[in-house]
């Protein structure tokens, strides 16, 4: 799949936000993160991106993390929603409404180059 300069930046803009997502819902840990990004689709390009951004959440204060030991599994590391990111989150979640709607409304409104090929 080839992608776009503008691909790439929206991707970038909204992991963060989407990791937030998932972690209200309950803790993951990385592979797990990982898989559902992936499940969704588009959202990564690769699974060492998730690892440092998970490290930047939690620095900004919006994940914390501890490990979880196990007699029958290699130890893990989960992370969780902080209040902070609780907050960040719904600020995201209002922020991306209005501007979704925005690019939404603006898209539709004006037509395309191949609409425009296919009226000549």
């Amino acid at each position: 799949m080839v992608e776009s300069a503008a691909s790439t930046q929206l991707r970038r803009g909204v992991v963060g936000p989407c990791i937030l997502a998932l972690l209200s819902t309950g803790p993951r840990f990385g592979l797990q993160i990982v898989r559902e990004l992936n499940d969704v689709g588009q959202l990564l390009t690769s699974q060492g991106t998730v690892y440092p951004l998970l490290s930047r959440l939690q620095e900004a204060g919006q994940v914390s993390s501890h490990w979880e030991v196990s007699d029958t599994e290699r130890p893990r590391r989960y992370y969780s929603l902080t209040d902070v990111g609780r907050r960040d989150l719904e600020l995201f979640r209002e922020d991306w409404r209005q501007f979704s709607g925005s690019v939404g409304t603006l898209l539709q409104t004006i037509p395309s180059s191949s609409s425009e090929s296919e009226q000549s």
